[in-house]
């Protein structure tokens, strides 16, 4: 008997120091599941992430893959104090989504600390692959620089050489709004002005009327998720377009147009890296995703698919979890499949892929459900990205 007693604490011993690895492979998605981004990421990106561990067999390395999920809040402190403990206690390989750039930034930081990977799909600021980039990050989907080439350098070129900020007031607007002037002022127009606005507003009157009273040709909006929508609905009761002032949103995707509706969205130009009727592919993600949740998915659930699908086609081909060399392998591997064709990850750890200018259509130029873009034009991922080398990146030096 006392020899059997001694068999079993060893054996209890050997599993509670039995290795990470052993628990399988775990993948946190951490978003904004209840406030002002919940229809823009929420819970419809962890639908997608669970369709990539679906699509790829729900297994890697002969381990059972798992995926967590937690609302943050958009508060960082909560988001860094979730991702600690995923990290520390619940092993979590990878965490990505991320919505919220003071977020993303917060749990880039505590990544590097931890080395454990995370890729960033919901938060914009390309400081994420510049001066806040690390070994162990990377950023999927899109990023300020790319909508700012996009929105931004087409409107300009269009005539819209005057433009005006409403701008959320944290490190997301402001990278948002950085990023676009200097392609508006590259293209030859100007800022005239801008103004700041708190995360999460209801009322955007005094911010419009600030805009309106500067007479730029454009209204930039630098925000995203139900305060663009707001922004939007708010400038029209105030006859901003009817007096002859365009809105650019510069961060909106197809959960926000939905949102709006084609009456109220008609004739936005915006700018995103994915929509499900661009080509075979988008629309076998699209229809899968539609045949799940009764909607289509925007680039920041498609992004999130492919991000999670990118992570474990690198866990298996590196033949461990180990985060160098998982990293080492996300910057090897192409990134093609259902969201992006022909992607690729450079140094800096930004997914560098093709980008796509729409402009909402009217409502009698819609033929079926869903069917809200017209393709104005594709921008090229090195045109529309930063060079690693021209990122900011101190990887890269």
């Amino acid at each position: 008997m006392k020899s059997a007693l001694l068999a079993a604490v060893a054996t209890s011993a050997l599993l509670l120091a039995a290795p990470a690895s052993a628990q399988g492979v775990k993948i946190g998605i951490l978003n904004d599941q209840s406030g002002v981004y919940a229809d823009y990421g929420g819970k419809w990106s962890v639908e997608a992430a669970r369709m990539a561990i679906e699509d790829f067999g729900g297994e890697v390395l002969g381990q059972k893959i798992e995926l967590v999920t937690a609302d943050h809040q958009n508060k960082p402190d909560l988001a860094s104090s979730i991702a600690r403990r995923w990290y520390d206690v619940e092993n979590v390989d990878m965490i990505t989504e991320l919505t919220t750039s003071s977020v993303a930034l917060a749990i880039h930081e505590l990544s590097k600390e931890k080395k454990k990977i995370d890729i960033v799909v919901g938060a914009a600021t390309s400081r994420l692959t510049g001066d806040a980039c690390q070994p162990y990050g990377f950023h999927w989907a899109y990023d300020t620089r790319a909508l700012g080439v996009g929105t931004g350098g087409a409107l300009t070129k269009a005539g819209g050489d005057t433009w005006y900020f409403l701008t959320a007031d944290y490190a997301f607007g402001y990278a948002l709004e950085k990023d676009t002037s200097e392609i508006v002022t590259a293209n030859g127009g100007k800022v005239v002005g801008s103004v700041r606005v708190p995360l999460n507003s209801s009322d955007f009157s005094s911010f419009l009327l600030q805009a309106q009273s500067s007479k730029a040709k454009i209204v930039g909006l630098a925000n995203a998720g139900l305060d663009t929508t707001n922004s939007i609905k708010q400038a029209s009761e105030f006859g901003i377009v009817a007096s002859g002032q365009k809105l650019a949103g510069l961060l909106m995707t197809l959960a926000e147009v939905n949102g709006l509706g084609l009456q109220a969205a008609q004739g936005l130009v915006l700018t995103e890296g994915y929509y499900w009727d661009l080509n075979d592919k988008t629309r076998n993600l699209g229809e899968r995703f539609l045949k799940r949740t009764g909607r289509m998915p925007s680039m920041i659930h498609a992004g999130t698919y492919s991000a999670t699908l990118s992570y474990l086609k690198a866990v298996k081909a590196a033949g461990t979890k180990d985060p160098e060399a998982v990293a080492k392998k996300l910057k090897e591997l192409p990134v093609d499949d259902d969201f992006a064709q022909g992607g690729k990850v450079l140094e800096n750890g930004r997914m560098v892929h093709d980008m796509y200018l729409f402009e909402v259509k009217k409502p009698a130029e819609s033929k079926k459900p869903w069917d809200y873009y017209k393709l104005l034009a594709t921008v090229p991922g090195d045109k529309a990205f930063f060079t690693a080398k021209d990122s900011g990146c101190p990887l890269t030096k």
